[in-house]
């Protein structure tokens, strides 16, 4: 049995980050990952998909996604050769609260876990799901040749950001959404622009719009990307005492800790100690099971599951952090690009919250036209104390100016404030600026 301070389940985004980091601060770490190191961002989803984006055909992207996301692993399987961690390859399953069995090969005892399995494709409730058109985002980016038709259920942001790629690549695109509007996380006037815009360049928009058989559906290949389920399976959470709750998901509470394994390694803790047999660990004084990134539903953002491991590495070795998981800024990898951060008007509205609205465009920005890049615009909003709390924007680089918004918020910094900071010219940050104007 190998025994160390850290175990961590999953080498995503999560996992990684939390070895290194632990790692640094002294632990002795042992990371299990069944599949390939990176998880399904780097592998998958996010890295995949932005070579996509920023190729020009689309046999290009399917030759360049491989390069990349080969020299991004050699570089996480290089972090994971550092001292203080090691990488078991096999599947993860609990024995006890503190105990893991790898394939039934190797048994590890620790201090603390984390749990960072994230999550996989979750399917609809409709007929048709065995028609060999059907794919979910990863089989999709497994194709080696380019639809002519694709359908895409779905109009998150894995559903548009494959949409814009593919009606670049010249691919007749169609999307179905259930709801009235594309990317609910944006601001409906941003979202609504943002569709106009790529149903002007050829996309397809279906919209309020239920699927209730697949095989109906006239396309060479059809997008299932309908969000995304927890991945748990063959973990036996119920031996280490974690329950899910009724989507799947871990709960847990801000440091991110897995309270119901607490509680059950407690009574584990005190029936050793009732015995003769002498634990190998001293006895707790810290909670030890944790559950970061998308198994646990909060933020199914890859930098969401970064920071949430610092936070839990942060908690196991008693630091403090000023970490703001309640300003998370997001983007959607469109052409043009979408992004936001904090409360939508939408929001606000519906809060009944004393907000003002301010706006900036692409078209009036000097760099913007420069770039033949006019199509855009940023909405900023404040509260009644005139500070940001929020910005929704969707133009080239939003994200970069999402970002700058996201910094000002975690320093709850004012819209006078901001209106007070230069800003370099001829810039698309002027954008960001011009709305306080």
């Amino acid at each position: 049995m190998k025994k160390v301070d850290l175990l961590i389940i999953g080498a995503g985004p999560g996992g990684y980050r939390a070895a290194e980091y632990a790692a640094r601060q002294g632990l002795q770490v042992v990371i299990v990952e069944q599949d390939l190191v990176g998880g399904t961002c780097l592998n998958r989803g996010c890295i995949p998909t932005k070579t996509y984006v920023h190729s020009a055909t689309f046999a290009e992207a399917v030759e360049r996604q491989q390069q990349v996301t080969d020299q991004l692993r050699s570089g996480v399987e290089q972090l994971l050769s550092a001292p203080g961690i090691t990488l078991l390859r096999g599947r993860a399953s609990f024995v006890d609260a503190c105990t893991v069995s790898v394939d039934a090969l190797t048994t590890v005892a620790a201090r603390h876990v984390i749990i960072a399995t994230g999550s996989r494709p979750k399917l609809i409730a409709a007929d048709g799901l065995d028609d060999a058109r059907v794919m979910t985002s990863t089989q999709l980016l497994q194709l080696r040749t380019q639809p002519r038709r694709l359908c895409i259920i779905g109009a998150g942001v894995i559903g548009m950001e494959f949409a814009s790629v593919f009606q670049r690549f010249g691919t007749e695109v169609t999307v179905i959404e259930y709801l009235k509007e594309c990317l609910p996380m944006l601001d409906s006037d941003v979202a609504k622009r943002l569709r106009k815009l790529l149903e002007r360049r050829g996309i397809t928009f279906r919209m309020k719009t239920a699927v209730q058989s697949l095989s109906d559906i006239d396309a060479d290949v059809i997008l299932v990307a309908t969000g995304r389920q927890p991945y748990t399976e063959g973990l036996n959470l119920q031996a280490a005492g974690i329950a899910t709750d009724e989507r799947g998901f871990i709960p847990v509470d801000d440091n991110f800790l897995v309270l119901d394994a607490l509680q059950e390694r407690i009574k584990k803790q005190e029936a050793r100690s009732k015995s003769t047999h002498t634990s190998q660990f001293s006895p707790l004084t810290s909670p030890f099971v944790y559950a970061i990134g998308d198994v646990n539903g909060r933020q199914l953002l890859a930098h969401a599951a970064e920071m949430q491991a610092v936070r839990a590495v942060n908690h196991i070795v008693g630091r403090s952090d000023g970490i703001r998981f309640d300003i998370m800024p997001a983007a959607i990898f469109t052409q043009p690009e979408a992004a936001c951060v904090g409360r939508s008007e939408d929001q606000l509205k519906a809060e009944g919250t004393s907000y003002r609205c301010r706006k900036a465009f692409w078209r009036a920005n000097g760099k913007a036209l420069a770039m033949n890049e006019g199509e855009g615009m940023l909405k900023l909003l404040s509260d009644a104390a005139d500070r940001i709390v929020g910005c929704h924007a969707f133009g080239a680089h939003a994200a970069d100016l999402i970002q700058e918004a996201s910094v000002l918020m975690c320093r709850d910094t004012t819209v006078s404030q901001l209106r007070d900071m230069v800003h370099i010219h001829p810039t698309l940050s002027e954008v960001l600026l011009a709305a306080t104007l």
